[in-house]
């Protein structure tokens, strides 16, 4: 049995000491101040404050295969090295990037020989996101065996990454952005630290540089401390780090975006939701950061005609008509001068009436049809192009529309089954309020109308009243007459 520890194990320092000096001057400053213990681990309150149940479990030694799901420099890999160390267990590492399943058998048949003298191994794979499902499926096994405990980390949801058998053997931890103190914390340790960090040099930070450096860090305790690093190799030992050093060091700011995994859906997703809340604010920030990121400017289009049909829809007529003109312009444009027109639709969408009563109507159409798939076309409502069908009494009983001044004769268009329904309703605001009159003054013109009924199913009945199909239009004269 592994053994357990309730504290920091005795020889933490002397095995870290063991692991990382020879190599600390070859070590970027990152690598250099990774936590050798818990109490150095900065972040993560929420999975390892004291009484958590992660932190319980490791300092228990009872750990079990699990996966951290977090942004890059939000402690995964450390915390792996920190389980294997607190349980006393090999750290094997492994990236899914380079990589493949003849090695995962090698690191089983290593385990299977550890465990024959009482040792346990924990697997730590990098990216696990990377194998695809199939590949997955060759980890099942082992950790079901207990052969080794696995431990993944990944930048993407493991909802949608990993395969349901494997992702029901493993606990998800959530890891959050470092926040600005937490990252300030990992910068002053390393300005402090005189045998891993940059004690020895005696640097002076800037307030301004310090808070610029924690803020573009955007969560990454890795991208603060790198920059750190670049930034007193600049200035030397006993210079001052400056704003101005610090942009230096910092270079380009790079957007989150990655344009496939969870962040371009989530991204996607608060564009939408701004556009909809009628929020021009929110949805050009959401789209700016989208096009900094790299996303493809034809996938921002998608979404907005998307949406114009979806949440605007006939309370604004030109706002699907505006949506495919800006996706033309940028065609013809380019960027960054087809970004203009991208803008101007993202507002006009953003602000114009809002309705769902289109899609509403297609949802209950579409019901409809999926109760009624075998409703027979009424037969006054059919085409007759031959003598047949005409003997058969298609197209017999309707009443052409343009034959009276008004252009509207009533009668039903719907299956026997479905007459009545109302599937379409306009809504109170845009142009629907003029939809809305032109169904109302139908209704009122069908009040003052009078027409026999429509014939009942597929029944045609032929009276008095009964307009001839040779009043129709000319295209059906000229079918009803071959």
């Amino acid at each position: 049995m592994p053994k357990k520890f309730r504290r920091p194990p005795a020889n933490a320092s002397l095995r870290g000491d063991s692991l990382f000096s020879a190599r600390e001057s070859a070590q970027p400053l990152a690598a250099r101040m990774r936590p050798r213990t818990l109490e150095e681990f900065v972040g993560q309150e929420h999975l390892l404050a004291p009484g958590k149940a992660l932190r319980d479990a490791i300092e228990k030694g009872s750990v079990t295969s699990m996966v951290f799901w977090g942004p890059p420099g939000s402690g995964k890999t450390t915390l792996g090295r920190l389980i294997a160390q607190y349980t006393d267990r090999d750290f094997v590492p492994f990236s899914a990037v380079t990589e493949g399943i003849p090695r995962v058998r090698e690191v089983v048949a290593e385990a299977e020989q550890r465990l024959q003298i009482g040792r346990q191994t924990i697997l730590f794979v990098d990216e696990i996101h990377r194998f695809n499902k199939a590949q997955q499926d060759a980890f099942l096994p082992h950790v079901e065996a207990g052969t080794i405990t696995l431990v993944g980390a990944t930048t993407e949801n493991p909802s949608f990454e990993l395969n349901n058998a494997l992702l029901s053997r493993m606990r998800v931890f959530v890891l959050n952005p470092l926040t600005e103190g937490d990252i300030g914390a990992v910068m002053d340790r390393a300005l402090l630290d005189e045998k891993r960090g940059l004690g020895g040099m005696n640097l002076k930070v800037d307030d301004d540089a310090r808070e610029i450096i924690t803020r573009e860090a955007d969560g990454d305790a890795r991208r603060a401390l790198t920059v750190l690093e670049a930034s007193a190799d600049h200035v030397g030992e006993g210079g001052r780090i400056t704003v101005a050093v610090a942009r230096d060091a910092m270079q380009k700011r790079f957007a989150h975006h990655d344009k496939s995994g969870e962040v371009h859906f989530n991204m996607l997703s608060a564009f939408h939701k701004s556009l909809r809340g009628s929020d021009p604010q929110g949805a050009l920030y959401w789209m700016a950061r989208m096009i900094e990121g790299g996303e493809d400017p034809m996938t921002i289009f998608r979404r907005s005609i998307a949406m114009a049909a979806e949440d605007i829809g006939l309370a604004d007529p030109q706002a699907l008509q505006l949506a495919i003109a800006a996706r033309d312009a940028f065609h013809m444009l380019g960027p960054p001068e087809g970004y203009l027109p991208l803008a101007e639709m993202v507002i006009y969408l953003a602000t114009a009436p809002k309705s769902n009563a289109s899609m509403r109507g297609l949802s209950a159409a579409l019901e409809a049809a999926r109760e009624s798939p075998a409703a027979q076309v009424p037969m006054h409502i059919r085409n007759a192009p031959t003598r047949l069908m005409k003997e058969l009494g298609y197209n017999e009983g309707y009443q052409y529309a343009h034959a009276v001044p008004e252009a509207y004769i009533p009668q039903e268009y719907l299956p026997e089954e479905l007459r009545g329904s109302v599937f379409y309703e306009p809504g109170p605001f845009g142009f629907e309020k003029e939809v809305a009159k032109r169904l109302q003054w139908w209704a009122d013109l069908k009040a003052k109308v009078s027409t026999p009924p429509s014939p009942v199913g597929d029944k045609s009945g032929s009276g008095p009243n009964h307009v001839s199909s040779a009043k129709g239009s000319p295209d059906e004269r000229k079918e009803q007459e071959k």
